[in-house]
Formats: structure tokens, C-alpha cells, sequence
């Protein structure tokens, strides 16, 4: 969600595709439905900004997790969605809430919160997310803005239900490391970069948002309670604790050891090739990562709702 480039996510136009679900169903292959998503790499056609399997998965995992009145007051609030006035973005469930904030970015009329679903904390130098985020115009930030909107029983409820969408999706965001991360290159925006056999337009940013979040969400066991399943109950309430500050430090940690890292010959700030190639040993050494990460955000994204709504 770093720069222009980032506009063209075949892989989330393919995500919504009945196709797509049909070939990652029955794919035996690691690139699971490769074949359809390196045609779409040459093609114009516009994508939806970012990982909506993945966005989809973390809210899907909250949903299954928060209690039947934090459900009950998230559907009341989604009943107001019509006063949003963004039908070309519908909110009808949580999933659908979790992927209005890119939705929405395709005009100038919430352009302010561009910003918001990233940070750029340069993994080559200490870890810093004060300096980072000036006047609350990152993604940490915002997920701390939009739960204390979303606690606020004053606010009316377009405005809460808004602050529903953004704290779903942005707690997506953040455990996507390179939204969280940057070496100076936009969270890898700027890095070519080839997946397994495929090339073309894409960049490293992409792999994460993309590619091997879809891998990964779908290796079994798949889906949200696939993920969900490799976390024991006894240990949910630790996987979920910590601050904001918390989660950041640890997705900065994600992208440096296993995002930069392997594409740089071991060493995250290293001189990398001007391409850096993901083949499928650095794919199968990626995926446990990213679904770790996912599963953790679905159990955090609970917690704070739990604590908004309760």
C-alpha cells in the first residue's frame, strides 16, 4: 500500500475470483493457482490494494473468537453502512468491513488515509516508531485512534462503524511485516522480485501482500481455523497479549529475519541483486511465518474488539 506500483494487485482481483477458489482447491502445486495469477501479471486491469484473503482470514479468525455480544453490537453497527455512502464498497459482515479501507482509496474523498496503513521503520537501523509516526499518520497509530473511536459510545455510528472498518483492516496490515517494515525501498515496493517461476511486474511487496499470503492462508490446514488450529486454546490469550508498540516491534522483527534476510544472502541490510528471486525453498521457509503471523492477528484484532465493544 507503499506507492503507485502497489495499485496493481492481481493477486486480490484473483483472490474474489470463483476461479481462484476452485484452483486452490485443487492445485497440488507450491505455486497453488500460479498459473492463472502470472497471466494476470501482464495485464492492465486494476486490483483491489492488498491481501483481501489475508485481511478476510485475520477478521474471519476476530469474528470466531470475540463474544456473542461483541458480534451482536458489530452487526448493529454494520446496519448503519448505507450512511457510509460508498456502495461501490459494501460492508454487509466483518470480512467485507475488513477490506472497505482499500476499497475506498480509489478516490480523493478519504485520500487522508493513505498513510495510515503502513509504517516505514528502516530494519537496518533501531527500532524508532515515534519518529515514524508523525501526527498519528501511521498504521499503529491508527489502530490505537480507531479502538478508542470504536469504545466511544458517544460517537455516532457511521463514524463508529468507519472506525469498526479501519481497526479491522489496519490490525491486518500490521501483521503483514512489510507494511510494518522498510529498508529504504518502500516495505520492498521497490524491489523486483520473482516468485518461484514467475516474474514480470512484481516486487517483493507484492510476494507478502499476495502470493504468499494466499500460499500460505491456503496450505493445509487452510483457512481461518486452519490457522486458528495451530495455536492451542491454552496459549490464544498469550499469543494475543501485548501493546500496539508490542506488535510492531515484532512484524519490524518478522520482516527483517525472514522478509529481507533470505533475499539478501542472510544478511537483512546487506547489498541485495537488483532482482531477488523467492524460489520454493525460501516460499516453504516463509509460509509457517506468515500464517503464524495471520492467526496472531486475528487473535489480537478479538482482544481489542472484546475490549471496545464489551
Amino acid at each position: 500500500m507503499r506507492s503507485m506500483v502497489e495499485g496493481v494487485r492481481h493477486l486480490a482481483v484473483l483472490c474474489q475470483s470463483p476461479l481462484h477458489h476452485a484452483l486452490r482447491a485443487r492445485s497440488p502445486s507450491p505455486f497453488r493457482g500460479g498459473f492463472l495469477a502470472a497471466a494476470l501479471l501482464f495485464t492492465a486491469a486494476p486490483a483491489q490494494a492488498y491481501w483481501n484473503y489475508g485481511h478476510e482470514t485475520v477478521a474471519a479468525i476476530a469474528w470466531s473468537q470475540v463474544t456473542p455480544i461483541v458480534r451482536a453490537r458489530i452487526r448493529s453497527l454494520i446496519a448503519h453502512a448505507p450512511e457510509l455512502a460508498t456502495p461501490e464498497c459494501p460492508i454487509h459482515n466483518i470480512e467485507q468491513a475488513s477490506i472497505w479501507p482499500d476499497c475506498i482509496k480509489k478516490g480523493e474523498r478519504f485520500s487522508y488515509a493513505y498513510p495510515w496503513h503502513f509504517q516505514n521503520i528502516d530494519i537496518c537501523r533501531p527500532f524508532d516508531i515515534k519518529s515514524n509516526c508523525a501526527f498519528g499518520n501511521c498504521v499503529s497509530a491508527q489502530i490505537t485512534r480507531n479502538e478508542k473511536l470504536l469504545k466511544d459510545r458517544s460517537v455516532p455510528p457511521r463514524e463508529r462503524l468507519m472506525a469498526l472498518a479501519f481497526l479491522v483492516h489496519f490490525v491486518g496490515d500490521l501483521h503483514q511485516p512489510l507494511h510494518a517494515a522498510e529498508r529504504a525501498d518502500l516495505g520492498g515496493g521497490k524491489v523486483k522480485a520473482r516468485y518461484g517461476q514467475a516474474g514480470g511486474r512484481i516486487n517483493l511487496h507484492m510476494i507478502w501482500d499476495g502470493y504468499l499470503a494466499e500460499r500460505a492462508i491456503s496450505t493445509p490446514p487452510p483457512g481461518p481455523r486452519g490457522l486458528l488450529s495451530e495455536i492451542p486454546a491454552s496459549a490464544r490469550a498469550a499469543a494475543a497479549a501485548g501493546t500496539v508498540e508490542d506488535w510492531s516491534r515484532e512484524n519490524w522483527d518478522v520482516a527483517r529475519d525472514y522478509a529481507y534476510a533470505p533475499v539478501s544472502g542472510g544478511d537483512p541490510c546487506a547489498n541485495r541483486p537488483e532482482q531477488v528471486t523467492l524460489d520454493n525453498a525460501k516460499i516453504e521457509a516463509a509460509i509457517p511465518i506468515l500464517r503464524r503471523q495471520v492467526a496472531r492477528g486475528g487473535l489480537r484484532l478479538a482482544r481489542l474488539l472484546d475490549e471496545a465493544l464489551g
